[in-house]
């Protein structure tokens, strides 16, 4: 067997040096020897051995090259770059391509795609994040007020929602092609504010319109005649404390004398924080889940749909979301202010 592989490397570089390329010398063989004798990836490594100026066609020595010391170098390797290949691996330690990725298995390594985050954190960034966490967990241990925060954001409904299907397809199949909803189609913006018991007050946007310090605080105003109607214990006794994230106009001069005009109590949120934000990791998610696949043709469709996402949810549901804070805040501070994946 071994006589073999030599003898078809030979032939290998019989081609190279005739000017043919992998494929036309693999064709050669297989005419002669049959299918399974080379694959075009075993022709197209020697031949690059053989354009580096390398025609030895004898295989690397190996006998004095124990296993675990392929596990140190890989790993070695892994932790300079984490998006290393098992190709380049290879190519650098003169190891199969099976080789290397039975090896990566045994040390529980699998390749994933990245994570995409919503911002590159500065290292201000992350002391802002562990500080305001530091602060809220703090304040959490003397007051109880979970039950007192009102949370709320925006978010974009697109009339037409399409939704990824998994399909079976043979392995040398491409899968199933569906094309994305267009960017520029038509959509409206949902402003939501909701607490432990449920949504507070909603509603679209008007066509055309987008939300700036003045819309804002004229939203607010009807929050808070809505908090009076639906949670009066917190306007006359317990105190309202207001969540939101920072955008401008949530954090304008004059956003912040109306919420003094309120009299709400502002909870700390560190800039480019989703991760923290109730409705952006948890309401938001599970009404996207529920929109996935739906078409609207008017805003009054979208609101329809709305009214029966927000009425199927239990208090339980809300009150989960809420209570998810201060967990996630300790995630921040025992990840040194990095993002909760």
């Amino acid at each position: 067997m071994e006589s073999n592989k030599q003898h078809f490397r030979h032939i290998l570089l019989f081609n190279f040096r005739k000017g043919k390329n992998a494929v036309q010398a693999r064709k050669k063989l297989t005419d002669v020897y049959g299918e399974g004798v080379l694959t075009v990836r075993q022709c197209q490594n020697w031949f690059a051995k053989f354009r580096s100026g390398n025609f030895d066609v004898e295989d690397a020595p190996r006998s004095g090259r124990p296993v675990e010391a392929d596990k140190d170098a890989i790993k070695a390797l892994v932790d300079a770059n984490r998006r290393i290949t098992t190709r380049e691996i290879g190519e650098r330690l003169n190891l199969s391509n099976s080789t290397v990725y039975g090896h990566l298995k045994g040390m529980d390594l699998t390749s994933k795609l990245d994570v995409w985050v919503p911002h590159v954190l500065t290292e201000r960034n992350l002391c802002r994040r562990v500080d305001a966490c530091d602060s809220l967990l703090k304040r959490l241990e003397n007051d109880p007020f979970l039950k007192r925060i009102i949370t709320g954001d925006e978010k974009w409904v697109v009339y037409n929602n399409v939704k990824r299907k998994r399909s079976w397809s043979r392995k040398d199949e491409p899968a199933q092609s569906v094309s994305k909803a267009n960017i520029h189609q038509k959509k409206v913006m949902l402003s939501v504010w909701w607490d432990v018991k449920g949504i507070v007050f909603f509603e679209l946007l008007p066509d055309n319109t987008t939300i700036n310090s003045e819309v804002y605080c004229h939203q607010l105003d009807k929050l808070n005649d809505s908090l009076k109607e639906k949670r009066p214990e917190l306007i006359n006794r317990k105190g309202v404390v207001f969540h939101q994230d920072n955008a401008r106009p949530h954090t304008s001069l004059v956003t912040r004398q109306k919420l003094l005009q309120l009299e709400w109590d502002v909870l700390q949120h560190p800039p480019y924080s989703p991760d923290l934000a109730p409705s952006d990791y948890y309401l938001f998610r599970s009404l996207q889940n529920f929109l996935d696949g739906k078409t609207f043709t008017s805003n009054e469709d979208v609101k329809n749909h709305l009214d029966e996402f927000f009425a199927s949810k239990d208090k339980n549901f809300y009150e989960r979301g809420i209570m998810l804070l201060p967990e996630r805040w300790q995630k921040v501070l025992d990840q040194n202010g990095q993002y909760i994946i």
